[in-house]
């Protein structure tokens, strides 16, 4: 059994904290489009692959100083704003839940909060899009409100801090790398959410394997995976 497993049934588990984009909202594809659009539209051609590994999870500010490392293009305030309105733009078309998110949210009776590199615009917009904003309320944390960003522990010890849940009766559901390391650099329970567009057929990494981290391609497996998820008493903010 892998080390997640266990850690899984020797722990109570009374607060989820999720991730936004690619684990609530299929939007990572949306991201990639608009933003490898505009970037070659000042000479910076990158991959796939680059984007994947160097800018999945991580906000702005990480993509703008791995961008100047790598390209020497340094982004202004204005291109950050370009890109936001005109992702927000796609956002407002195309963007969708991933399967069966509201059916999950509808079972799920442990206290959970949404966790992002995104920015508070952002994801505003998008809890708003896809009608969610009356479920999270205000139990939403970007990394705005820490110094360091994923993959920093800080994020989820802040929101974590805001439920008075110690860290390692949390369970962060994240789609990056960055959010991985960054739940477990916070010494929380961390599971991998690999049902969004971007990750649907990649299956299982050998990076996950070696972290002894599970990964679940739909929602329903999570309450297999962790049934207590929705029985679970509630906890007080």
């Amino acid at each position: 059994m892998a080390l997640l497993d266990s850690l899984l049934s020797q722990n109570s588990i009374d607060l989820v904290i999720f991730d936004c984009d690619g684990v609530l909202i299929d939007s990572e594809v949306l991201s990639k489009r608009v933003l490898l659009s505009m970037l070659e539209d000042l000479g910076v051609n990158i991959t796939d692959e680059y984007f994947d590994n160097y800018f999945l999870g991580q906000n702005y500010k990480s993509v703008k100083a791995k961008v100047f490392a790598d390209y020497s293009v340094a982004l202004s305030d204005q291109f950050r704003q370009d890109y936001l309105d005109a992702l927000l733009q796609v956002f407002a078309k195309e963007l969708t839940t991933t399967t069966d998110l509201k059916k999950m949210l509808a079972q799920l009776q442990t206290p959970c909060c949404v966790a992002t590199s995104s920015s508070p615009q952002r994801v505003k917009f998008a809890l708003q899009t896809i009608g969610l904003t009356d479920y999270f309320g205000d139990r939403v944390f970007t990394s705005t409100e820490v110094k360091n960003g994923k993959p920093a522990p800080d994020l989820f010890l802040h929101a974590a801090a805001k439920f008075n849940v110690k860290p390692q009766n949390c369970l962060v559901i994240e789609d990056s790398q960055a959010g991985i390391q960054g739940g477990l650099a916070a010494k929380m329970q961390v599971i991998k959410y690999a049902g969004a567009s971007h990750l649907k057929d990649k299956g299982i990494s050998q990076l996950d394997v070696a972290n002894n981290i599970k990964t679940i391609f739909d929602w329903q497996q999570l309450f297999e995976l962790v049934p207590s998820l929705n029985s679970a008493e509630q906890v007080t903010r």
